[in-house]
């Protein structure tokens, strides 16, 4: 299995969204590349920890491939708007694509300048190597399959 961390503002509906998807065998939702260790929601949430919500994806490369599930990233997110998705605002809700293997980054590269050219203004995803990561509080995990009617800024039909 391969994996990747996607922002993509509030974590919740991007668990739910990519759940939906063949090939995902594993999510969980938690804080990337901030500066304070073990943070709490709470803390993330303060925007002074300089965490990015995310959502850690394990996939399966040989029912879908990166550039694919990427698709499906660039398709939910607005890779414009600075610190920011849907309602949500603040640095926690950037956009980003953190990676672990460094054998992605041509294609995360490629896909990126694919959405690029959709775009006059210039696109403000992130994409950085993986630096910490800490799982959210457990009840973030599935949140969505936990509270059906809960809240989500994304269409999880696209």
């Amino acid at each position: 299995m391969k994996e990747i961390v996607l922002a993509a503002g509030c974590f919740w509906g991007v668990e739910a969204y990519f759940l939906r998807k063949e090939g995902i065998m594993e999510t969980e939702v938690g804080y990337a590349n901030g500066h304070l260790e073990n943070p709490t929601y709470q803390e993330v949430c303060s925007r002074t920890t300089g965490h990015a919500e995310v959502c850690k994806i394990k996939y399966d490369e040989n029912i879908i491939s990166l550039e694919k599930l990427l698709s499906y990233f660039w398709k939910i997110i607005d890779p414009i708007a600075v610190d920011r998705q849907g309602p949500d605002i603040g640095n926690q809700y950037r956009t980003a694509v953190y990676y672990s293997d460094e054998k992605d980054l041509p294609v995360i590269i490629k896909t990126k300048e694919t959405e690029q050219q959709k775009y006059s203004e210039k696109i403000a995803t992130e994409i950085e190597p993986l630096k910490v990561y800490y799982p959210a509080e457990e009840y973030h995990q599935k949140y969505l399959q936990k509270n059906p009617g809960g809240y989500c800024h994304i269409d999880l039909n696209r």
